[in-house]
């Protein structure tokens, strides 16, 4: 069958026909009596009975829905980050949603090169293919993603895609992927009803997206734009301003048309991060969020503005000046608004990514929420600090993505020491499927572990929507 170059249709029509967990003499003596005395039966230890959350909707505070191949990328990203509306590029693929970024790059990076898989069959892009020749396709990727099946990621997007689509294509067979790729691109082919279907399926009543600041100013279609922002909100990314310093620079230039500041000191980069955080406030953006732990340390110094080069060639040191600045520009403004700070901690970087620095970045700016994302394996770190310090919080999104468990480690170590009113979950997924899949695991386990210390039903509505709902404004 891997042979045959065999039409995306009609493999679908043929597979759909098939498809449908000191010793004294005293001791001694009672150590003889308690041996020889007959011992009664213990019974085993009662378990707490999990809660049943069903009805308690699912703020999703932090997702990157559109991060996937078929919606496309521009320079600056993929395109439903950077442009508003979004619409699909070419129909939505069951592939689109299983090797998406992280599951594309987990193949990758666990030695699993679906790349060279592809080169080695003269193939230039696996969509194509798998549109071209659909059994070659499979045949070809399945040895790969069988080795990853155990995975979180695996397991939330199907999972998601069995819940929304009532396809089970966990076993790896062909007709299940088939049936499992028509419902999905007949569901995107119209990606801004699609969503709010799915959430309303999946149980979430709220969607806060990280976006570029292009987001707020530019727009794929605008129809699509304003059925979006029906049920949108976003923060705005700031980590690319941290890169705008060099002396020529395509990305502040337009960015400058567009705010009508061109930032060249430390006054007009104040006011062209307000002019930022305008548009995006009059665009619906209720925060800002970064990464920067991808490459560097959390410890954002104040750096006083005679300090600072602006714009030039910058060295190492100057560049990192002018980054702390950035930061720390943007958390002022976003104290002033009192606007959530989503902050990247952990699972990436790991020997820069702790998020203890961060505490006198809150200290610092005490009316801006500051919330850290995923926290693995800082689960210890992140604890303190939204025990400690007010306005930390904790999104524990992207969690059992990475794998279920360590969510539920997470939950064990939390909820036992951080008030309740401190922690979210969000599921940090590209898709409607993967968020669906990771929510279904989320209240799974945050039913058992809530039982297992006395807790109720106010306890999982807060962590799941409630905490999420106060911070970006609940539902529109």
């Amino acid at each position: 069958m891997t042979g045959q170059n065999v039409g995306r249709r009609d493999f679908m029509r043929q597979a759909a026909v098939g498809a449908a967990a000191g010793t004294s003499i005293g001791i001694v003596a009672a150590a003889e009596e308690l041996h020889t005395a007959e011992v009664p039966s213990v019974a085993a230890p009662v378990q707490p009975v999990p809660l049943d959350l069903s009805g308690i909707p699912n703020f999703c505070g932090h997702e990157h829905w559109g991060s996937i191949m078929a919606l496309g990328t521009v320079d600056e990203g993929f395109r439903a980050d950077v442009l508003a509306g979004a619409l699909p590029k070419r129909p939505v693929t069951v592939w689109d949603l299983v090797l998406d970024p992280y599951g594309w790059g987990w193949l990758t990076s666990g030695g699993s090169d679906l790349g060279e898989v592809m080169r080695a069959a003269g193939r230039k892009d696996f969509f194509t293919w798998w549109n071209e020749d659909p059994a070659g396709a499979f045949w070809a990727a399945k040895p790969l993603l069988e080795r990853h099946r155990l995975t979180g990621v695996f397991r939330c997007t199907v999972r998601g895609i069995q819940a929304l689509h009532g396809v089970d294509i966990a076993s790896f067979d062909s007709e299940a992927w088939s049936e499992a790729d028509l419902r999905v691109a007949a569901a995107y082919e119209d990606i801004h009803t699609w969503h709010p279907q799915a959430m309303a399926k999946a149980g979430f009543d709220g969607l806060v997206r990280a976006v570029h600041p292009e987001f707020y100013s530019r727009a794929d279609d605008l129809n699509g734009e304003i059925r979006e922002k029906a049920y949108l909100r976003t923060v705005m990314r700031i980590d690319p301003l941290v890169k705008l310093w060099s002396k020529k620079c395509v990305r502040r230039d337009q960015l400058a048309d567009m705010t009508g500041v061109d930032p060249v000191d430390a006054k007009s980069w104040r006011e062209f991060i307000g002019r930022l955080l305008d548009r995006a406030r009059d665009g619906g953006g209720v925060g800002i969020k970064q990464l920067q732990a991808y490459t560097r340390p959390l410890d954002f110094q104040p750096r006083d503005d005679g300090d600072v080069k602006f714009r030039g060639s910058l060295t190492d040191g100057e560049e990192r000046a002018f980054g702390d600045w950035v930061v720390h520009e943007c958390c002022k403004q976003a104290h002033d608004r009192c606007w959530p700070h989503q902050v990247h901690v952990g699972t990436n970087n790991l020997a820069q990514s702790s998020p203890l620095p961060l505490e006198a970045l809150a200290k610092r700016y005490p009316d801006m929420p500051l919330v850290m994302l995923h926290c693995w394996p800082f689960l210890s770190e992140a604890g303190h600090l939204a025990k400690q310090v007010p306005s930390v919080h904790i999104d524990t999104c992207w969690q059992a993505v990475l794998n279920p468990a360590f969510y539920g480690e997470a939950m064990r170590m939390w909820l036992g020491y951080v008030p309740m009113h401190k922690m979210m979950c969000s599921h940090d997924a590209t898709s409607v499927e993967m968020a669906a899949g990771s929510a279904l695991f989320v209240r799974e386990m945050l039913a058992k572990e809530i039982a297992a210390v006395g807790g109720g039903r106010d306890a999982a509505t807060a962590l799941l929507h409630d905490n999420a709902a106060r911070l970006y404004g609940g539902k529109r």
